[in-house]
């Protein structure tokens, strides 16, 4: 079995499904027009993966095709969508972007077990659906939620310990793409906590990897066994009680989420983060220890 397998999988699945939905329901040509904008950059980003999958690309190229592929999705948001307001719209733009970035190749460098991806989207996604059903998310996204978690499940027997499909680069970024839409769409409706709480076990584990691998000199850009859970891994957990580790902390970030967005004060949105990051940073203090 190959990468491309099971990334293209995943990808088609979700653009049939979220697709499909929205073509037996009336009134919904805008939100047509935007999603097959956003699937078109799905698929071509799903294209770069699996062009690197097969012959490794520069780094360089690699980017600059991933940074056109965000910018097209990030074209589609409402021009009034704010996150920040206090900062410039171009300069916030520009965050974006980068955030974007980051995030589409946070997803690929976390891919590095089996059912890690798994372990993270399914509470990710399940907790987008929610939030979209309480009004959180617009109505397309929220279609498009449901579709990316229900293919994350339907690829999780197919990647079970040992797994006999992979994500590959052509799976993994095309799933950060669009988890970066759906999260800056949650974040810009005014739930920010929310929207960094649900990724915060992603973000933490490789943001200090390669802040970590860049203070000490280390190549940031080249395949490495530095994240926390990989030397969890080599330090003598398994894999099964690495990734219900992960699932376990992402099931009560989903839940933190969730009140921050039932309580909107800021007191309560600095409580739930405070909160999230202390557990996330349990979590990762365990994973460290166990390589000493």
């Amino acid at each position: 079995p190959t990468p491309q397998g099971g990334g293209i999988a995943v990808v088609g699945a979700t653009t049939i499904v979220a697709v499909g939905a929205f073509l037996f329901a009336p009134d919904l040509l805008n939100d047509l027009l935007r999603l097959t904008a956003i699937f078109a950059s799905i698929i071509a980003l799903a294209v770069v993966g699996a062009t690197d999958d097969i012959r490794p690309l520069e780094a360089l190229p690699r980017l600059l095709l991933q940074a056109a592929a965000a910018a097209a999705v990030i074209a589609t948001l409402p021009v009034d969508l704010r996150i920040i307001p206090v900062l410039p719209w171009w300069f916030e733009r520009a965050c974006v972007l980068i955030g974007f970035l980051w995030f589409v190749n946070l997803v690929n460098f976390m891919d590095g077990i089996d059912w890690m991806t798994v372990a993270e989207i399914v509470p990710l996604t399940a907790g987008l659906s929610l939030f979209g059903l309480m009004g959180a998310l617009p109505r397309d996204a929220t279609v498009v939620a449901v579709a990316l978690c229900g293919a994350i499940i339907g690829f999780a027997p197919f990647n079970r310990p040992v797994a006999r499909l992979f994500l590959g680069d052509v799976g993994s970024l095309p799933i950060g793409l669009l988890l970066s839409w759906l999260l800056v769409l949650l974040a810009g409706g005014g739930h920010l906590a929310a929207a960094l709480l649900l990724p915060l076990y992603y973000l933490a584990d490789a943001t200090i990897t390669l802040l970590r691998r860049f203070v000490n000199g280390e190549p940031v850009m080249q395949a490495h066994r530095s994240h926390f859970y990989q030397r969890a891994m080599d330090g003598g957990f398994n894999v099964y009680q690495i990734v219900s580790r992960v699932f376990a902390v992402n099931i009560v970030l989903v839940g933190l989420a969730a009140l921050t967005l039932l309580n909107a004060s800021l007191s309560f949105q600095i409580i739930g983060l405070a909160g999230g990051g202390a557990l996330v940073g349990a979590l990762l203090w365990n994973f460290n220890r166990a390589c000493r």
